[in-house]
Protein backbone atom coordinates (compact mmCIF):
# COMPACT_ATOMS: atom_id res chain seq x y z
CA UNK A 1 0.00 0.00 0.00
CA UNK A 2 1.53 4.08 -0.64
CA UNK A 3 1.96 5.84 1.86
CA UNK A 4 -0.09 8.42 0.86
CA UNK A 5 -3.00 5.40 1.22
CA UNK A 6 -1.52 4.31 4.39
CA UNK A 7 -1.73 7.70 6.15
CA UNK A 8 -5.50 8.53 4.83
CA UNK A 9 -6.47 4.71 5.71
CA UNK A 10 -5.17 6.18 9.39
CA UNK A 11 -7.03 8.80 9.70
CA UNK A 12 -10.31 6.89 8.43
CA UNK A 13 -9.92 4.29 11.15
CA UNK A 14 -9.33 6.80 13.75
CA UNK A 15 -12.72 8.51 13.22
CA UNK A 16 -14.99 5.73 12.40
CA UNK A 17 -18.33 5.29 13.90
CA UNK A 18 -20.01 2.01 13.62
CA UNK A 19 -23.51 2.97 14.03
CA UNK A 20 -23.53 5.60 11.40
CA UNK A 21 -21.53 2.94 9.23
CA UNK A 22 -24.52 0.61 9.74
CA UNK A 23 -27.14 3.04 8.45
CA UNK A 24 -24.99 4.40 5.84
CA UNK A 25 -24.73 0.44 4.60
CA UNK A 26 -28.27 -0.01 4.66
CA UNK A 27 -29.30 3.17 2.62
CA UNK A 28 -26.51 2.04 0.10
CA UNK A 29 -28.77 -1.42 -0.23
CA UNK A 30 -25.89 -3.32 1.74
CA UNK A 31 -23.39 -2.65 -1.22
CA UNK A 32 -20.69 -1.15 0.52
CA UNK A 33 -18.92 -1.03 3.63
CA UNK A 34 -18.47 2.11 5.26
CA UNK A 35 -16.49 3.28 8.29
CA UNK A 36 -19.37 5.71 8.99
CA UNK A 37 -17.37 8.94 8.36
CA UNK A 38 -20.73 11.59 7.18
CA UNK A 39 -19.53 14.01 4.29
CA UNK A 40 -18.79 16.66 6.26
CA UNK A 41 -16.49 14.60 8.48
CA UNK A 42 -14.99 13.20 5.73
CA UNK A 43 -14.43 16.27 3.44
CA UNK A 44 -12.30 17.67 7.16
CA UNK A 45 -10.47 14.43 7.49
CA UNK A 46 -9.47 14.66 3.76
CA UNK A 47 -8.66 18.53 3.16
CA UNK A 48 -5.10 17.82 4.29
CA UNK A 49 -4.42 15.97 1.33
CA UNK A 50 -5.33 17.32 -1.11
CA UNK A 51 -2.88 20.48 -0.01
CA UNK A 52 -1.18 21.05 -3.08
CA UNK A 53 2.47 20.45 -2.02
CA UNK A 54 1.70 16.95 -0.57
CA UNK A 55 -0.67 15.51 -3.65
CA UNK A 56 1.49 13.00 -5.26
CA UNK A 57 2.71 13.07 -8.47
CA UNK A 58 0.60 12.83 -11.60
CA UNK A 59 2.35 10.16 -12.36
CA UNK A 60 1.10 8.45 -9.42
CA UNK A 61 -2.65 9.47 -9.99
CA UNK A 62 -4.16 6.06 -11.73
CA UNK A 63 -2.12 3.53 -9.32
CA UNK A 64 -3.20 5.20 -6.55
CA UNK A 65 -6.65 5.77 -7.77
CA UNK A 66 -6.83 2.32 -8.21
CA UNK A 67 -6.08 0.97 -4.43
CA UNK A 68 -8.67 3.70 -2.92
CA UNK A 69 -10.71 1.47 -5.42
CA UNK A 70 -9.66 -1.56 -4.53
CA UNK A 71 -10.46 -0.65 -0.91
CA UNK A 72 -13.82 -2.28 1.24
CA UNK A 73 -15.19 1.09 2.69
CA UNK A 74 -16.89 3.29 0.43
CA UNK A 75 -15.28 6.26 1.96
CA UNK A 76 -12.11 5.40 -0.35
CA UNK A 77 -13.51 5.72 -3.65
CA UNK A 78 -15.48 9.00 -2.31
CA UNK A 79 -12.35 10.51 -1.56
CA UNK A 80 -10.35 8.58 -4.60
CA UNK A 81 -13.18 10.86 -7.21
CA UNK A 82 -12.15 14.01 -5.08
CA UNK A 83 -8.42 13.17 -5.64
CA UNK A 84 -9.04 12.76 -9.01
CA UNK A 85 -10.68 16.18 -9.27
CA UNK A 86 -7.92 17.82 -7.95
CA UNK A 87 -5.50 16.81 -11.23
CA UNK A 88 -8.03 18.40 -13.53
CA UNK A 89 -5.98 20.94 -15.11
CA UNK A 90 -3.51 18.21 -15.92
CA UNK A 91 -5.75 15.86 -17.70
CA UNK A 92 -4.64 14.15 -20.20
CA UNK A 93 -6.12 12.01 -23.26
CA UNK A 94 -4.82 8.72 -21.33
CA UNK A 95 -6.89 9.77 -18.26
CA UNK A 96 -10.13 8.62 -19.68
CA UNK A 97 -8.91 4.80 -19.19
CA UNK A 98 -8.86 5.33 -15.35
CA UNK A 99 -11.83 7.11 -15.64
CA UNK A 100 -13.60 4.65 -17.58
CA UNK A 101 -12.21 1.74 -14.54
CA UNK A 102 -13.88 3.97 -12.33
CA UNK A 103 -17.33 4.40 -13.27
CA UNK A 104 -17.10 0.58 -14.24
CA UNK A 105 -16.05 -0.48 -10.70
CA UNK A 106 -18.03 -0.42 -7.79
CA UNK A 107 -20.31 1.44 -9.34
CA UNK A 108 -22.99 3.44 -8.06
CA UNK A 109 -24.78 6.53 -8.27
CA UNK A 110 -22.60 8.22 -5.71
CA UNK A 111 -19.65 8.02 -7.64
CA UNK A 112 -20.86 7.49 -11.15
CA UNK A 113 -23.08 11.11 -10.90
CA UNK A 114 -19.20 13.32 -9.82
CA UNK A 115 -17.53 11.00 -12.34
CA UNK A 116 -19.52 11.53 -14.87
CA UNK A 117 -20.22 15.45 -14.80
CA UNK A 118 -17.32 16.74 -12.67
CA UNK A 119 -14.61 14.13 -14.51
CA UNK A 120 -15.71 13.68 -17.70
CA UNK A 121 -17.27 16.58 -18.07
CA UNK A 122 -13.92 18.53 -17.65
CA UNK A 123 -12.16 16.25 -19.67
CA UNK A 124 -14.65 16.83 -22.83
CA UNK A 125 -14.05 20.35 -22.94
CA UNK A 126 -10.54 19.84 -22.97
CA UNK A 127 -10.67 16.95 -25.25
CA UNK A 128 -14.17 17.83 -27.31
CA UNK A 129 -12.70 15.54 -30.60
CA UNK A 130 -13.11 12.74 -28.21
CA UNK A 131 -17.08 13.35 -27.59
CA UNK A 132 -18.05 11.31 -30.28
CA UNK A 133 -15.81 7.66 -30.04
CA UNK A 134 -16.47 7.83 -26.67
CA UNK A 135 -20.30 8.44 -26.43
CA UNK A 136 -20.94 5.95 -29.58
CA UNK A 137 -18.76 3.64 -27.47
CA UNK A 138 -20.77 3.86 -23.85
CA UNK A 139 -23.58 4.11 -25.12
CA UNK A 140 -22.77 0.19 -27.17
CA UNK A 141 -21.20 -1.09 -24.00
CA UNK A 142 -25.09 -2.04 -22.51
CA UNK A 143 -23.41 -0.81 -19.34
CA UNK A 144 -26.03 1.04 -17.63
CA UNK A 145 -23.27 3.31 -15.84
CA UNK A 146 -21.59 4.43 -19.06
CA UNK A 147 -24.88 5.19 -20.68
CA UNK A 148 -25.60 7.17 -18.00
CA UNK A 149 -22.45 9.02 -18.12
CA UNK A 150 -22.81 10.18 -21.86
CA UNK A 151 -25.91 11.90 -20.92
CA UNK A 152 -25.34 13.20 -17.76
CA UNK A 153 -21.38 14.48 -18.91
CA UNK A 154 -22.82 17.71 -20.19
CA UNK A 155 -24.58 18.38 -16.86
CA UNK A 156 -23.15 21.48 -16.23
CA UNK A 157 -22.10 22.76 -19.28
CA UNK A 158 -25.68 25.31 -19.64
CA UNK A 159 -24.90 27.98 -22.43
CA UNK A 160 -22.29 24.79 -23.75
CA UNK A 161 -24.24 21.96 -23.92
CA UNK A 162 -24.49 20.07 -26.98
CA UNK A 163 -27.91 19.45 -28.30
CA UNK A 164 -27.15 17.33 -31.03
CA UNK A 165 -25.33 14.77 -28.61
CA UNK A 166 -27.93 15.12 -25.74
CA UNK A 167 -30.83 14.60 -28.69
CA UNK A 168 -28.36 11.08 -30.11
CA UNK A 169 -27.95 9.81 -26.30
CA UNK A 170 -31.31 10.29 -25.24
CA UNK A 171 -32.51 8.71 -28.92
CA UNK A 172 -30.24 6.00 -28.76
CA UNK A 173 -31.52 5.11 -25.22
CA UNK A 174 -35.30 5.76 -26.08
CA UNK A 175 -37.74 2.93 -24.68
CA UNK A 176 -34.72 1.84 -21.86
CA UNK A 177 -37.20 0.46 -18.56
CA UNK A 178 -34.15 1.24 -16.57
CA UNK A 179 -34.69 3.81 -13.74
CA UNK A 180 -30.83 5.04 -13.88
CA UNK A 181 -31.61 5.95 -17.61
CA UNK A 182 -34.62 7.45 -17.36
CA UNK A 183 -34.19 9.35 -14.22
CA UNK A 184 -30.96 11.57 -15.97
CA UNK A 185 -32.48 11.58 -19.08
CA UNK A 186 -34.87 14.27 -17.21
CA UNK A 187 -32.25 15.30 -14.72
CA UNK A 188 -30.37 16.79 -17.07
CA UNK A 189 -32.84 18.25 -19.08
CA UNK A 190 -34.15 19.80 -16.24
CA UNK A 191 -31.08 21.58 -15.72
CA UNK A 192 -30.92 22.11 -18.79
CA UNK A 193 -34.34 24.07 -18.38
CA UNK A 194 -32.40 26.20 -15.94
CA UNK A 195 -30.62 28.02 -19.16
CA UNK A 196 -32.52 27.38 -22.26
CA UNK A 197 -36.42 26.38 -21.01
CA UNK A 198 -37.67 27.30 -24.66
CA UNK A 199 -35.34 24.65 -26.05
CA UNK A 200 -36.24 21.68 -22.82
CA UNK A 201 -40.20 22.34 -23.45
CA UNK A 202 -40.05 21.61 -27.30
CA UNK A 203 -37.92 18.83 -27.06
CA UNK A 204 -40.10 17.28 -24.25
CA UNK A 205 -43.36 18.24 -26.26
CA UNK A 206 -42.02 16.71 -29.37
CA UNK A 207 -40.27 13.45 -28.46
CA UNK A 208 -41.76 10.69 -26.65
CA UNK A 209 -39.98 10.02 -23.18
CA UNK A 210 -40.44 7.67 -20.57
CA UNK A 211 -42.60 9.22 -18.09
CA UNK A 212 -40.26 9.41 -15.09
CA UNK A 213 -38.17 11.24 -18.02
CA UNK A 214 -40.77 14.09 -18.69
CA UNK A 215 -42.26 14.59 -15.56
CA UNK A 216 -38.22 15.49 -14.34
CA UNK A 217 -37.48 17.42 -17.35
CA UNK A 218 -40.26 19.86 -16.55
CA UNK A 219 -40.20 20.32 -13.24
CA UNK A 220 -39.13 23.52 -12.87
CA UNK A 221 -41.22 24.50 -15.93
CA UNK A 222 -44.78 23.21 -13.92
Amino acid sequence: MSEFVLHLEAEFERNANAHIAAQQKAYMRNQFEFYGLKAPVRQDLSRPFFVKQYLPSKEELSSITKELWEKRQREFQMFGQEFVYKYVKLFEKDDMALFEYMITTKSWWDTVDFIANKICGAYFKKFPEDIPNYVDKWLDSGNIWLQRSAILFQLKYKNELDTEVLHYCISRLSGSKEFFINKAIGWILREYSRTNPVWVKNYVGTHQLAPLSAREATRLMD
